[in-house]
């Protein structure tokens, strides 16, 4: 008597697909800070008022930022002695007045590799090499910073907590204006990367 075919061994009924938008991670939303960035005309009158207002100094970095050629906003690898090397991806507007940045910044194991990689598919728009002096306060990054071919620096970052309105950062920062004597003169409307550019630096 013949019978039919054997279950056994038969493939088991593939998984019902499920439609709609994949949910994001929280963790995978770019984060916000309120910034400015301004010329430092008088780097020791700095230092002074940061140590004054009792700002924590966690002392000198040096930094080299690779930047590539992206569509939309930026990428740049940050390779740094202390610290580990780490890419990030930002969007900002090129305006002088503080304003509002987003970015996401994941540590990477092997930073000249990566660096390689990214250049040999997207390209190398410019590098930018400098020396950081690093101070804390009430969760504003104070930098001042000596760049390579540029001169000095003062950058204001107030890191924003995800459900932040950034009406507080904004306040931050126009208190250390006041402490800092940044004028809107002095008020810098592109990073270090376009002004490099500006100046016929190219990778």
């Amino acid at each position: 008597m013949r019978t039919g075919p054997s279950c056994e061994g038969a493939p088991a009924a593939a998984e019902p697909i499920v439609s709609g938008p994949i949910p994001v991670d929280p963790a995978q939303r770019p984060r916000r800070n309120v910034e400015c960035k301004a010329l430092d005309p008088d780097p020791d009158r700095s230092l002074e008022v940061c140590q004054q207002i009792g700002a924590a100094d966690h002392g000198e970095i040096w930094q080299q930022d690779t930047y590539f050629n992206v569509a939309n906003g930026g990428l740049k690898l940050r390779e740094e002695r202390p610290g580990r090397p780490h890419l990030i991806q930002f969007e900002r507007a090129n305006e002088p007045q503080q304003r509002e940045s987003r970015y996401r910044i994941i540590e990477v194991e092997d930073g000249p590799m990566l660096s390689a990689a990214l250049a040999a598919a997207i390209g190398v728009r410019v590098v930018v090499a400098k020396r950081r002096r690093l101070f804390l306060w009430r969760d504003v990054r104070i930098h001042l910073d000596n760049v390579e071919r540029l001169g000095r620096f003062i950058e204001l970052e107030a890191v924003a907590p995800p459900d932040s309105d950034l009406a507080r950062e904004h306040q931050l920062i126009a208190e250390l204006r006041d402490a800092l004597a940044i004028a809107d003169e002095r008020l810098v409307a592109v990073g270090y990367a376009e002004q490099l550019r500006a100046k016929g630096v190219a990778a």
